[in-house]
């Protein structure tokens, strides 16, 4: 099968490098008008044809000296440099040489308006002994220099796009790369819960209380089905959020059905708040593994959602006997993963903040910076 090799555009396109050159040579034509204009030149309109001539031939040279630098566009920068130096040198010559035949060859004598007074000067000239070709090396110099200032814009104008075209890839790729952290992360929590579960129903099972691990396989499967089914990159609700934990504490009531109890204090105007998905799932983890299954009574888990002036915080805790540092438990992975998602979604403007609580055996607190009007 034939590859397909795509096509690279040119940095500097056909529109803007004609406009750059037409400005550039009508510039040099009011310019010289003007300067001809003020030391009073005799025949104007016949010296304002023949520089009109001379700009349209030097407009295209100028625009073959464009197509040949454009074919070194994806070149080195030192390349693209040289190419323009050399390049320039026929192209000026040769406007030098049709600047000086309109002007000294083409009947000079008519740009005088006392034709003796120009076969006199015409005559002085040849007295002098300057060649023809010292004469048009005078003014290819100076034809050089300007299609190397047009060069230096063009270079310039095709520099900056391949900048711009740097920054945009490199922009892309730093998006993919915290798109697939995020993404990493996010799977991340699936896998440590399974192991939970499975082994919470293995556990179910060899106690021979099926009934409990058919609820426990059902519950599982509708949790796994919403929790797979959105995108990774994509926020939710706090209210789906939460109902998506409530599916988790249902599979874990079926494990602790005589200890486990719930609370949801979720004010109604911040429900709809989007946060990263399943960020609450390694928190409620955590109080069921280090507040309800280590405690001989009932355990309230509770989720919560707080506001202040620029922030909302979200808060899981327990009120288990004994409090228990989670970051040497579980060698801290999940409370790792909310802290690492944090920082791909929000940088430094949210924060996780684990404490053991002045009413409950521990707290753990999400707290992000946001504006007023981000809240529904």
């Amino acid at each position: 099968m034939k590859a397909v090799v795509r096509k690279q555009r040119p940095l500097v396109g056909h529109q803007m490098a004609f406009l750059t050159i037409i400005g550039f040579w009508v510039f040099h034509a009011v310019i010289v008008s003007l300067r001809a204009s003020v030391l009073d030149f005799p025949a104007q309109d016949e010296l304002a044809a023949r520089r009109a001539a001379v700009t349209l031939v030097g407009i295209v040279l100028t625009w073959l000296l464009y197509l040949i630098l454009r074919l070194f566009d994806r070149k080195p920068l030192g390349v693209r440099v040289a190419t323009a130096f050399v390049a320039a040198i026929p192209c000026a010559f040769a406007i030098a040489w049709t600047n000086f035949y309109i002007f000294n060859i083409y009947d000079p004598i008519s740009l005088f308006s006392d034709r003796d007074l120009g076969r006199r000067v015409q005559e002085l000239r040849d007295l002098t002994g300057y060649t023809v070709w010292q004469e048009i090396a005078e003014i290819g110099v100076t034809r050089y220099f300007f299609i190397i200032a047009w060069a230096s814009l063009y270079l310039a104008l095709g520099y900056a796009r391949e900048v711009g075209e740097a920054e945009r890839t490199t922009s892309r790729y730093a998006q993919a790369a915290q798109d697939a952290e995020l993404r990493s992360l996010r799977y991340q929590v699936n896998p440590h819960f399974l192991f939970n579960t499975l082994n919470s129903l293995s556990s179910l099972v060899i106690k021979g209380e099926k009934h409990k691990a058919e609820a426990m396989i059902q519950n599982l499967s509708t949790f796994y089905r919403t929790s797979l089914s959105s995108d990774p990159l994509e926020d939710v609700t706090i209210a789906e959020e939460v109902e998506l934990q409530k599916q988790y504490l249902e599979i874990e009531a079926v494990r602790f059905p005589e200890r486990l109890r719930t609370q949801i204090e979720i004010p109604p105007h911040l429900a709809d708040y989007r946060i990263p998905a399943l960020i609450l799932q390694p928190l409620v983890e955590n109080a069921i593994k280090y507040g309800v299954s280590r405690s001989t009574r009932p355990v309230t888990v509770t989720i919560s959602a707080t506001e202040g002036d620029g922030w909302i915080a979200l808060n899981v805790t327990d009120d288990g006997e004994k409090c228990v540092d989670t970051e040497q438990h579980g060698n801290g992975i999940g409370l790792a993963n909310v802290r690492d998602r944090l920082e791909a979604r929000y940088g430094s403007a949210a924060r996780l903040v684990t404490e053991k609580g002045e009413q409950g055996c521990f707290r753990a607190t999400i707290t992000i910076d946001t504006e007023p009007k981000d809240l529904a």
